[in-house]
């Protein structure tokens, strides 16, 4: 049999027990009479059924997760917390042709929701002004400068996204200078709301919303839906044309994968559907973006969130903050093109900066790893430092911070966490102990502001709390297998079937399988860090590999240190390659066993 059932749960058994990163790689749990019943009712392949018992897709579930649609998984915008009146409000400021400022976050998920207010806010013929704070100069999020100096400039409206919740003296600000501020946002709450008008946001404390996994665009997407359906009932559309908001699910899709949030319900649908007009989109800043970074063909997951999204993010990194949000919202093809050059031009100097803080960051990281890994120096660049909490997390498997200290002692940080460990509410009970001036975030993802002084108060604190959790929970590196192949049975039709539990992402990760007693014909740098790969079986059957990143980690020196012939097992994921006019499967590797 080429591709192995997923055998009986057994917690000691093990694909593998310890790869050249140091994973043991365990086979994946699933219900063998659900996965029966799936294949049965929904006429899979066995594999795909098995992959959606072992996430817990539910018979009932299995149709709108195969096919996620809208109008089955559409949330009713109403259901949250303060919408209503947030809609009522916004559609009151359009109507009156009030000046209405979207205060955006510099990410891409914040970019794309300031996008969204700006594209329908022209649509209704109006315009809709962003402001998008310097990271390094304002930090995250609103401030008392920039809330006054919009009042001052005449803005009688701000609507904050994808930031807001946590910023009560910003907010008090605006209020007190006669500003209504309406939050859409997502990130997790404390018990006290800020002073806004509104605080739309299925993560605020009281919230009881089933909708606690969208993105910032997500909960944006849904306030148009309000305000359109308030529009609507108010006349206004009566002589002017109807803005179609389908047409911007390619900007929610595009901000729900970078920002990492769970794939499931309204998000599924909105991804699925918004990467299909992704690919063919009409919004003149996407299509320069993709020009830029020379896309072509069917859109995914990965290709958006790892080709597109670091561009996008690269202005709010190291240059300048608003680009995003004005190339996302572009209507001349003239400046787009120029933007997407200016971002591409930022996201090349971004990743030479990333190199030499990665690199000066592992040299900090002591030989013995707790319970996490914390760094911290001065001069670094702030702009990058979530990425190199991304890379330490990578290497580590512990939840990883990074500061950046200026010559003040102030210091910005990030952190990256794993499975099992929530570190958005560490980072919001550090601030609630006083060790920071700021911060929040995700289960996953967090960033703070520390002084100096209280560095070490907050280095011990989060000691602490992970050694604590861990003891609970202990943390083994493992690597999850759905599935186990041979090389003859990573085919193109097996490919083609996995393809039917896409979109991947958060909460419903791409397959991985283990091709087990695999020859390796082949090694060869690309690019300086990636390795392209020819595997082989004893019979001759071929299967063409990649590993990204290969030469960044253990994975690149164990295999260009193999001997043609040498015996291995590998682990990853079976893609479909497009290149060159040709389509073939094609197996990204994530790991590796040398085998003798």
């Amino acid at each position: 049999m080429l591709v192995q059932p997923l055998p009986e749960p057994a917690p000691s058994s093990a694909v593998v027990e310890k790869s050249v990163t140091g994973k043991r790689w365990v086979m994946e749990e699933y219900n063998e009479r659900l996965a029966l019943t799936l294949s049965q009712r929904h006429t899979l392949p066995d594999i795909v059924a098995q992959i959606m018992a072992a996430r817990d897709i539910s018979p009932e579930e299995a149709a709108d997760f195969l096919d996620p649609t809208l109008r089955a998984l559409m949330p009713d915008p109403a259901h949250l917390k303060d919408m209503p009146k947030a809609a009522a409000r916004f559609a009151k400021a359009i109507a009156a042709k009030e000046k209405i400022c979207v205060y955006g976050d510099y990410d891409v998920d914040g970019a794309t929701s300031s996008a969204l207010l700006m594209r329908f806010g022209r649509a209704c013929g109006h315009s809709v002004e962003a402001y998008v704070p310097d990271r390094i100069k304002e930090g995250y999020g609103p401030n008392e400068a920039a809330m006054k100096a919009l009042a001052a400039r005449g803005f009688t409206l701000i609507v904050t996204v994808d930031c807001g919740t946590a910023a009560h003296q910003p907010l008090a600000a605006a209020k007190e200078a006669g500003v209504d501020v309406i939050v859409l946002d997502h990130h997790i709450g404390e018990p006290e709301l800020p002073p806004a008008f509104a605080v739309v946001n299925p993560n605020r404390f009281d919230e009881s919303s089933e909708q606690r996994h969208l993105a910032a665009v997500g909960v944006t997407f849904l306030f148009l839906v309000a305000v359109h359906k308030q529009l609507k009932a108010d006349g206004f559309f009566e002589n002017r044309t109807v803005p179609n908001l389908l047409d911007e699910l390619d900007l929610v899709a595009l901000g729900t994968v970078c920002d990492m949030v769970a794939l499931k319900g309204a998000n599924r649908a909105f991804v699925r559907q918004g990467l299909r007009i992704l690919s063919t989109t009409n919004n003149i800043g996407l299509r320069a973006l993709l020009n830029s970074s020379r896309q072509k063909g069917p859109m995914d997951c990965g290709t958006a969130g790892f080709l597109l999204g670091p561009r996008v993010n690269a202005g709010g990194r190291v240059g300048k903050s608003d680009l995003g949000a004005r190339l996302l919202s572009s209507e001349s093809e003239v400046e787009a093109e120029q933007l997407a050059a200016a971002l591409e031009k930022l996201n090349e100097e971004r990743r030479a900066i990333e190199k030499d803080i990665v690199e000066q960051a592992f040299t900090l990281v002591p030989h013995e790893v707790a319970s996490c890994v914390m760094v911290e120096a001065e001069g670094w660049h702030p702009g990058v430092i979530g990425l190199v909490a991304s890379r330490l997390k990578e290497r580590f498997n512990r939840p990883s911070f990074a500061t950046a200290f200026d010559d003040k002692g102030v210091g910005k940080g990030s952190c990256r966490s794993v499975r099992g460990i929530d570190i958005g509410a560490l980072v919001i009970a550090a601030k609630q102990e006083g060790l920071l001036t700021n911060g929040g975030g995700h289960a996953m993802a967090a960033g703070y502001t520390v002084g100096h002084n209280r560095y070490p108060e907050f280095k011990a604190f989060v000691e602490v709390r992970t050694a604590k959790m861990i003891e609970e929970a202990p943390l083994e590196p493992t690597l999850v297998i759905d599935g186990i192949l041979a090389v003859p049975g990573a085919t193109l039709d097996l490919a083609g079937k996995i393809l039917a539990l896409a979109p991947f992402g958060m909460g419903n990760p791409e397959p991985r399988f283990a091709v087990m007693d695999a020859v390796l014909m082949k090694a060869e740098v690309m690019s300086e860090k990636h390795l392209r790969l020819s595997l082989t079986d004893r019979q001759g059957a071929y299967l063409r590999a990649v590993c990204w990143r290969a030469m960044d980690n253990h994975i690149g020196p164990a295999l260009m240190g193999l001997a043609r012939g040498a015996r291995l097992h590998v682990a990853g994921h079976l893609q479909i390659n497009h290149w060159n006019n040709r389509t073939d499967p094609q197996f990204v590797v994530e790991d590796v066993k040398t085998c003798g």
